[in-house]
């Protein structure tokens, strides 16, 4: 299992949340169904914001689907079409592949009408689905699904694959054919020399620099290590195998 705190874009996560007992509010309507949202608490003191406690999630009907439909984890047990509202349901995440398109951190927490306040943001999006189908999608925040860790919903998290493990947003390796690059994440190189990137660095890397200063010893022999065998480009194709979608651009 992955720490809650441990998040990069890129990471392709197995998720899952418990299913629990709660109350459909409104039944099947223009693809989505309305729970009774069984974790979070309303924020009685926020002056701007009001919540009534209830969470519509996004259902496959069938037809034309919207991207938030497609993107949405959670289920309900027994599916919409079978409930109307006053039926008692459960709702959850079975384990579902997903990759990581951005991490957001708050500091103070988010000022959402409900509790707890949610000092981090993870952004993600289900196989098969990838964040250049979604640019305009502003209830997606324009990539995916958020995620809020440590908001109160029980999430479980289970590292499949973190491409380029050994390096740190904005490191500078020199790549196998000696071009210097800046690391921007894992599908993100700027080649200082101001060529296009290509099909990206050619392994293995040198770490030339980390967070502007010299690297360590220690920090170049990991890089070194885990860049040793394959390449830029077959770490590509696995992830695709992993989440049947398009890297991150």
């Amino acid at each position: 299992m992955i720490d809650e705190g441990d998040f990069r874009a890129g990471d392709v996560l197995s998720v899952a949340c418990p299913f629990t007992v709660t109350r459909v509010e409104r039944g099947l309507r223009w693809d989505e169904v309305s729970v009774r949202w069984p974790w979070w608490e309303i924020d009685t003191d926020n002056e701007f914001a009001r919540w009534n406690g209830v969470v519509a999630l996004g259902v496959n009907s069938g037809g034309s689907v919207s991207p938030h439909v497609e993107a949405e984890l959670f289920r309900t047990d027994p599916p919409p079409d079978q409930l109307k509202a006053g039926d008692v349901c459960r709702v959850g995440v079975p384990p579902t592949v997903v990759h990581v398109t951005t991490v957001d951190h708050h500091d103070p927490p988010l000022e959402t009408a409900w509790l707890p306040h949610p000092s981090r943001t993870v952004t993600v999006l289900p196989g098969g689905l990838s964040y250049r189908e979604f640019p305009d999608a502003s209830h997606l925040d324009g990539s995916g699904y958020t995620i809020h860790p440590g908001d109160g919903i029980p999430f479980t998290y289970e590292l499949l694959m973190r491409p380029y493990t050994s390096l740190h947003m904005g490191d500078e390796v020199a790549d196998a054919v000696g071009r210097a690059w800046r690391f921007n994440g894992p599908w993100d190189w700027t080649a200082f020399d101001g060529e296009p990137a290509g099909t990206g660095p050619a392994w293995p890397l040198g770490l030339l620099a980390r967070a502007g200063a010299p690297r360590s010893a220690e920090d170049a022999e990991a890089v070194a290590a885990s860049t040793a065998k394959g390449s830029h480009q077959e770490t590509v194709r696995r992830w695709m195998a992993l989440t049947d979608a398009s890297p991150t651009p």
